[in-house]
């Protein structure tokens, strides 16, 4: 009896495996189309000044890439080059890549284009393009002092080797001393042409479109994927352009200055204010601006402020706020590279000190001959006073409860450094010292009155 429910069991288990659904009949079949779906390759341009938004962009690129499961990402170049730092990040997202990278050059990749390409795991040229002349300049084109070319050839130098490419070559392309028997012997920059780089293993083929990569490269069936910028992407891009910064740097400043000339809450105070939020925004929302990069810059905004309206004269609270606001300023447009707020890259940091610097200068000069055209003319209507009122008209400008204080005392409210607040007859006046300084608390006594100020001195 046992024996016969055995066997039936197994019968019926037999029975109920063969009656189930094909599906293991299938799974080479599910196999099959996954192994034949096309080759999808992402592809993004570099077709501009490498600078931070070309950097941005990378980084969405490739997280795009990720997420659409891409097999290849290939970039489609043509750049004179542009920032070092930029440029190294790049190279370090292709180096760390999860997937294969290819660059097509159309035309031109140089400088910092060059290092880019060198970072990448097959390089197609067209023809009659150009890679190499990496040599760093400033922005005048001048070749800056050895010790940045030594950084910019150790890079050029590493890249290579990580990529299996000759690293002297490599080097060649920063540095013309170095020599390289028919490649590199003449003392000048290395710059290879389409046909050279093929011909000395710097590039993988010539090639006259992505098609014809793909082609080169073995891909038959393949989806080509292109990166899209969203309209949100290509007003960040444009805002964290170092150009645009130095502008919204120059109208913050200069907001500030006019609004410090002229009486009440205005126009340049929100222009001022709207210029600083499209300054920080965009970089807070990339991750670049740390909420203590915007603190300190809102405090030092502070501190000038209380030093302007508050504070007579310009001393430690006004050092102070202008040293913050440069220093959010400048530390809001570097990444941080580590888990310290000061783990920066100082190339990059002081790059940006630079930009800040002569866009606060440029904008305190321009501010100051705005200010003279602006209030020296009536054709913006009469934002100066055209008419002239003579004394002789009975207009005077000196108050006579003013005049009447000539020759009394009174004591010093704050430090004179020379102007500052003065108590006479337990009312406060602003007051100038004739010479010196006047510490707080100090018997004084008033000597004259014009343009509308007390002139005083130590008793």
């Amino acid at each position: 009896m046992k024996r016969f429910l055995i066997t039936l069991v197994l019968l019926s288990t037999l029975f109920s495996i063969g009656a189930q659904p094909n599906d293991t009949l299938q799974l080479p079949q599910l196999k099959t189309d996954t192994a034949n779906r096309p080759f999808r390759v992402y592809t993004f341009d570099i077709k501009e000044q490498i600078a931070p938004p070309v950097w941005r962009t990378t980084q969405k690129a490739f997280e795009k890439a990720y997420a659409e499961k891409a097999d290849l990402m290939l970039i489609h170049m043509n750049t004179y080059g542009g920032m070092v730092d930029a440029a190294d990040s790049i190279r370090t997202k292709i180096l760390n890549s999860k997937i294969p990278v290819y660059v097509f050059i159309d035309n031109n990749a140089a400088s910092a284009g060059a290092l880019i390409s060198i970072a990448c795991d097959s390089i197609y040229m067209i023809a009659g393009a150009n890679i190499g002349a990496a040599t760093v300049v400033d922005q005048a084109g001048e070749v800056v002092p050895d010790k940045f070319q030594s950084y910019m050839r150790s890079m050029m130098r590493s890249t290579a080797e990580a990529k299996g490419r000759d690293p002297m070559i490599a080097q060649a392309m920063v540095d013309p001393s170095i020599y390289i028997a028919g490649i590199s012997d003449s003392g000048k920059v290395l710059t290879f042409t389409t046909s050279e780089a093929v011909k000395f293993g710097f590039a993988e083929g010539k090639a006259s479109s992505i098609e014809e990569v793909l082609k080169l490269a073995g891909h038959e069936n393949y989806e080509i994927i292109p990166h899209k910028l969203s309209g949100t992407d290509k007003i960040i891009n444009m805002l964290i352009h170092p150009v645009v910064s130095g502008i919204l740097i120059m109208i913050i400043i200069g907001g500030l200055y006019f609004e410090i000339q002229t009486p009440g809450i205005g126009f340049p105070l929100a222009a001022s204010v709207l210029a600083a939020l499209l300054y920080f925004a965009p970089l807070y929302l990339e991750g670049m601006a740390s909420n203590w990069e915007v603190l300190i810059f809102v405090l030092g905004v502070i501190l000038l402020l209380v030093e302007i309206f508050a504070i007579p004269g310009f001393g430690v609270a006004g050092i102070t706020g202008l040293t913050l606001i440069v220093a959010g300023l400048s530390f809001a447009m570097v990444d941080t590279i580590g888990d310290s707020p000061f783990s920066v890259d100082y190339i990059a940091l002081a790059k940006s000190f630079f930009i800040v610097i002569i866009a606060v200068f440029s904008s305190i000069l321009l501010s100051l001959y705005l200010s003279q055209r602006i209030f020296s003319t009536n054709r913006f209507g009469h934002l100066a006073l055209d008419t002239i009122q003579n004394k002789s008209d009975g207009f005077t400008s000196a108050d006579q409860g003013y005049t009447a204080m000539i020759g009394k005392n009174g004591r010093t409210f704050s430090i004179l450094r020379p102007s500052g607040k003065v108590i006479i007859d337990d009312e406060m006046y602003d007051a100038t010292a004739v010479s010196g300084y006047i510490n707080a608390d100090t018997d004084v006594v008033v000597l004259s009155y014009h343009t509308g100020q007390l002139f005083v001195r130590k008793v």
